[in-house]
């Protein structure tokens, strides 16, 4: 339980390369009076703990932190460096901190690179190692055994002091089982029975490993090190008549910049100026630009292609859509899948049982058979080295980060490891219809024409309805428009409550209403009944135009399937996955959708009737939610894993286990695919890990392999696992290759858009 004054406080951690790392640092911290809710992001260098400072200072988190060999800062200061290890390049990460002045913004500095591998304390490390054992066998070749064995002694010693420094530091924070002190006691080990040459050898082989697993993850970290580059670092602010430079995170909502062809979007905001083609991949992944005109949405991190754009700032940089993707993504890196954890409990007592494993088997052999000692402590110390977790502890969080990313990528949010296992696991998939499946607003489908031209019957339609603000009035004026139809002017409008509206044409009463005010009107003969019929039974709503009561003419109006509904249906059946419809529209209009994409469907269903839906199909399944709207929230909790569509609404996106920006109904099976396609990969990298560890223990014991081997099992293990889990990086979850670049129209109500 958190005390009433504790107060939760944040770091950035540098130097963290592994899995093991974080269990330092967590190690470290987690034993301070006062500190609870421990939490240790490797990927986002990110230390988040509650803090009761009546107990225990910020400074002596810092303090306990810094005495296992990492650096620490608080968050929004500059990193600090630490003794070892490689730091991200500043602005890698999102900087809560403002800018102190606007003149900051007038030159952009150049990002400081990462360091070149040999400019790393770890990289210099394996360079003087690596010198001190050439140079010992150089002595051995020109000089006598004896001179030759010290200078081995003298390399094993030498490149051994800073891993020993750092393993009886972690030894004073109580935690003695590590890998820095397993190879204190193998290299020291190897001294004491005389073998000083294959001692200076696994030197110089762990502090290879050591500078390939840093090397590892910054590669891994680059993904969200290119999602926080999207934006820019300055912005081309209106100030009356001229603009100026900003830095662009001191943009303000209302204010407008300027975006030159060939600049990247600085903010979240509605175009007021110019029309231009803007590539939004970067952000969604969608591949083909869109056209945007003045009040069009656009995003930060997107490209304008064409002509100078003037655009309002919707959004403060804290919220804009970039830094919302990075901030799900390193949110989600706490969010651990239980297959980590059940590991991560798992090694915290395998090392101690292969430290008694490697006690046995330097004592029992000896003491009970009267065999030679030094050979077997030298199985034994091998068998330390075999024996150490960072190859598996790093197996799981490697290929969740890698996963994370790639869907970040392709539009395909997922807040953790524990929503991705959950994903890969998903047998039914249960979608929402209105907004989802469905466009979310009514398109005119069909018109039929009984007196007159269809030109005449829009007119009239659009005439009445041009005043009103409901929907279908609203979709049937944007129907005459994109046709070309000049509205005819009207007096006397009013609305029929429930019913339609009437106004006066050329003296004459027009009215535009249902089929049951045609009825009430004595309008609804045999043929007009018919039409209405058939157009109802497609799930159609249906609306007569009549002029002083004589039907002049049908507009019928759906809700229409997105174009990739379907094809996201018949996508998730070939992965072995059912699709349920959950709608709140009446039987005939659910079927008529339903059968359109090939689902099945259940029908006038309210919020909490989809509720019980879920809680129906979880019973003996496991069960993936999508949908976006507010009355769409409980169902998404409900579910294994809740999927919100990237226009939903702010409740949706926030309930929801994940997210889909490009709202393309078939990333539903993408998202599937990635989830499984990481599952894979786990389960490859803990073959890697175990499988590895299980040869070469049996090999050590037997006393085929020896130390060199052994170190280069463990070192290689880790590197293998942390590679296999970077081939993430490059799946595609469509599966299909880039569409050409374009410039398309689309409706705005269709732009991804995340609240």
């Amino acid at each position: 339980m958190v005390d009433g004054d504790a107060a939760q406080r944040e770091w950035r951690v540098t130097g963290m390369d592994c899995g093991s790392c974080a269990a330092k640092v967590r190690g470290a911290v987690e034993r301070i009076p006062g500190v609870a809710e421990v939490d240790v992001a490797l990927m986002a260098e990110r230390l988040r703990l509650t803090l009761d400072e009546t107990k225990a200072s910020p400074e002596a988190v810092e303090k306990a932190v810094r005495g296992v060999g990492f650096g620490i800062a608080p968050k929004g200061a500059m990193p600090e460096k630490p003794k070892g290890g490689f730091v991200l390049p500043d602005g890698a990460l999102p900087d809560p901190s403002p800018a102190d002045d606007d003149a900051e913004a007038e030159q952009e500095t150049p990002e400081a690179p990462a360091p070149k591998w040999y400019g790393s304390s770890k990289g210099r490390l394996v360079i003087c190692t690596g010198a001190l054992l050439a140079l010992a066998w150089a002595v051995r070749l020109a000089f006598s055994g004896e001179i030759s064995h010290w200078a081995f002694v003298l390399a094993t010693l030498i490149g051994l002091v800073p891993v020993a420094r750092r393993a009886f530091a972690m030894a004073r924070a109580r935690m003695p089982f590590t890998i820095e002190m397993l190879m204190t006691f193998a290299a020291g080990g190897a001294l004491v029975i005389g073998e000083s040459e294959e001692a200076a050898l696994v030197v110089f082989l762990f502090a290879v490993g050591e500078l390939l697993e840093g090397v590892s993850a910054s590669k891994a970290r680059d993904s969200i090190r290119a999602l926080s580059k999207l934006v820019p670092k300055t912005a081309r602010l209106e100030v009356g008549a001229k603009t100026r430079k900003i830095p662009a995170e001191k943009l303000q909502v209302g204010q407008v910049v300027q975006i030159r062809p060939g600049d990247r979007i600085p903010c979240d905001g509605e175009v007021v100026g110019g029309t231009s083609g803007v590539d939004e991949s970067p952000v969604t992944g969608e591949s083909v630009p869109r056209l945007k005109e003045p009040g069009a949405a656009v995003f930060a991190g997107s490209i304008n292609a064409e002509a100078l754009l003037r655009v309002r700032v919707t959004k403060a940089a804290e919220d804009n859509t970039i830094a919302r993707i990075v901030r799900l993504v390193e949110e989600a890196e706490s969010a651990r899948a239980p297959t980590e954890r059940f590991i991560d409990r798992f090694s915290r007592v395998y090392m101690p049982a292969v430290v008694g494993a490697a006690l046995l088997v330097a004592l029992v052999p000896p003491l009970t058979y009267g065999l030679a000692w030094g050979e077997w402590i030298y199985r034994a110390l091998a068998l330390l080295l075999i024996g150490c977790p960072c190859a598996l502890v790093i197996s799981v969080p490697a290929s969740i980060t890698s996963a994370l990313s790639t869907g970040a990528r392709n539009g395909l949010l997922m807040k953790g490891g524990a929503v991705i296992e959950a994903a890969a696991r998903t047998t039914h998939v249960a979608f929402d219809k209105t907004g989802t499946l469905t466009h979310g607003k009514p398109r005119v489908t069909d018109v039929v024409v009984l007196k007159g031209d269809e030109g005449d019957l829009l007119s009239l339609a659009a005439g009445v309805e041009s005043g009103t603000s409901h929907p279908l009035a609203q979709e049937i004026c944007a129907e005459a428009d994109r046709k070309g139809v000049t509205v005819a002017p009207t007096t006397g409008s009013r609305a029929l409550p429930g019913q339609g509206a009437e106004a006066l044409i050329d003296g004459m009463t027009i009215c535009v209403g249902s089929p049951r005010l045609a009825e009430d009107r004595g309008a609804l003969t045999g043929g007009v009944r018919s039409h209405v019929a058939a157009l109802e039974s497609e799930g159609k709503t249906v609306v007569i135009v009549l002029r002083d009561d004589v039907p002049q003419g049908l507009l019928a109006l759906r809700d229409e399937p997105r174009a990739d509904a379907a094809d996201a249906v018949a996508q998730l059946r070939d992965l072995g996955i059912t699709a349920v419809m959950l709608t709140g529209d009446n039987p005939r209009t659910a079927q008529a959708i339903a059968e359109g994409i090939g689902i099945e469907h259940r029908s006038e269903l309210m919020p909490e009737d989809k509720v019980a839906a879920i809680r129906d199909l979880a019973s003996d399944a496991r069960v993936m939610m999508i949908g976006d709207g507010i009355n769409d929230a409980p169902a998404l909790a409900a579910a294994h894993v809740g999927v919100a569509m990237g226009s939903g609404t702010d409740v949706a996106l926030e309930t929801a286990d994940a997210a889909i920006l490009r709202n393309r109904v078939s990333d539903a099976a993408g998202k599937i695919r990635l989830a499984r396609a990481t599952m894979t990969n786990i389960r490859q990298n803990i073959a890697i890990a175990l499988g590895l560890k299980a040869v070469f223990l049996v090999t050590t014991v037997l006393g085929i392999t020896g130390l060199w081997i052994a170190i280069l099992a463990d070192t290689g293990a880790t590197v293998l696992v942390t590679m296999n889990a970077l081939r993430l990086l490059l799946f595609r979850p469509t599966g299909l290759a880039a569409a050409p670049t374009t410039i398309r129209r689309a409706p705005l109500a269709t732009a991804p858009v995340i609240h």
